[in-house]
């Protein structure tokens, strides 16, 4: 058995009647914008013997699901303008068309013809012809990391039209994007920007986008689609400027914003000790602000020596500390007090 096979692959290799066959390589789908073109990535392959027929008269013809020809490499009059791209004599029967139509969304398959060789290769593709191109893809999908990460993003877009590629934007901007046309395992085309930055607080709950602007070859209006994902990034807490304090005789009022991801707790320290709700601390929380208030009714000079608060999650820890120096009501344009950050 061993035998028979050594002796059919050794009459391959000398007589090449055995190998190769008819068959186009070619992709299975793609989608165009309307008012642009389409290159389409075209090889072949045919029996050995027939290959010595590949030569300058062959032309390219590409035909519907109905069997029109709607181009011919050799003719001027072509239903769809187009080009031959490839060089039929080493199997390459690259081609674009130009200006494609919603109409023209179709089957097609492709057929050489020369002198001393005519197939038709029964290999489909399938060109949809749209209003609107299609959506850029993110890559990740979704972005949850902490502060002070480094992120890399891909964008990718199809590029069919070789001539008028897509030009990927970012929004907001991140830095400086790298764009690269790189090929399909079918050979078809995508444009690729490539993003790199570190991971910020000010970036959480951001909508990170990416935008495809296609430019047609007709000249009509460029088409743009944009893909976008929410930034979640992971911080320690920070304390907002806006906390302060308003005194009155027998009250003192403090307000404490925080900000931090997961969401932080607040926890009030009046002389170095934890202060909890009760008849002379009312203590209130704001979860959508991150804020809480803290009322001191009748609060003594000793009382106030400080009045600190802490923000703390599973990242880390902020302090404000209010210095109050008098129960005095002051005005508008007196000090109050003093406030000092210290994160953890």
């Amino acid at each position: 058995m061993a035998g028979a096979l050594n002796f059919l692959l050794v009459a391959c290799l000398l007589q090449g009647a055995l190998c190769g066959k008819f068959e186009a390589f070619i992709p299975q789908n793609i989608e165009v914008l309307s008012g642009s073109c389409v290159t389409i990535p075209c090889s072949f392959d045919i029996t050995a013997k027939y290959e010595s027929n590949l030569d300058n008269t062959c032309k390219a013809v590409w035909k519907n699901d109905r069997k029109t020809v709607v181009f011919d490499s050799t003719s001027k009059s072509s239903t769809i303008n187009g080009e031959l791209i490839g060089n039929l004599t080493i199997k390459n029967c690259t081609t674009t068309l130009n200006n494609m139509k919603p109409d023209y969304s179709n089957s097609y398959f492709f057929r050489v013809e020369c002198d001393k060789l005519k197939n038709d290769f029964h290999q489909k593709l399938y060109i949809s012809v749209n209003a609107d191109p299609p959506s850029p893809t993110l890559t990740p999908s979704t972005l949850k990391v902490k502060e002070g990460d480094s992120v890399s993003l891909s964008c990718s877009a199809p590029a069919p039209c070789l001539s008028h590629p897509p030009t990927l934007t970012w929004t907001p901007g991140l830095g400086g994007s790298q764009e690269t046309l790189q090929d399909n395992q079918d050979q078809t085309k995508v444009k690729i920007s490539n993003v790199t930055f570190t991971a910020s607080h000010l970036h959480h709950k951001k909508n990170i986008s990416c935008t495809a602007v296609y430019n047609k070859q007709d000249g009509s209006t460029e088409s743009s689609v944009s893909t976008s994902l929410t930034a979640d990034i992971s911080f320690a807490p920070r304390i907002l400027p806006s906390s302060d304090c308003s005194k009155a005789a027998a009250q003192l009022n403090c307000s404490c914003e925080t900000l931090g991801n997961p969401s932080p707790t607040l926890q009030w320290h009046l002389d170095g000790l934890p202060v909890n709700h009760s008849d002379r601390f009312v203590i209130s929380y704001e979860p959508l602000n991150d804020r809480s208030i803290i009322t001191v009714n009748q609060p003594q000079e000793r009382d106030l020596a400080t009045l600190l608060c802490r923000s703390s999650n599973s990242l880390g820890s902020a302090t404000l500390r209010f210095y109050i120096y008098s129960l005095e009501p002051q005005t508008s344009a007196e000090s109050q007090g003093l406030s000092e950050y210290k994160f953890d």
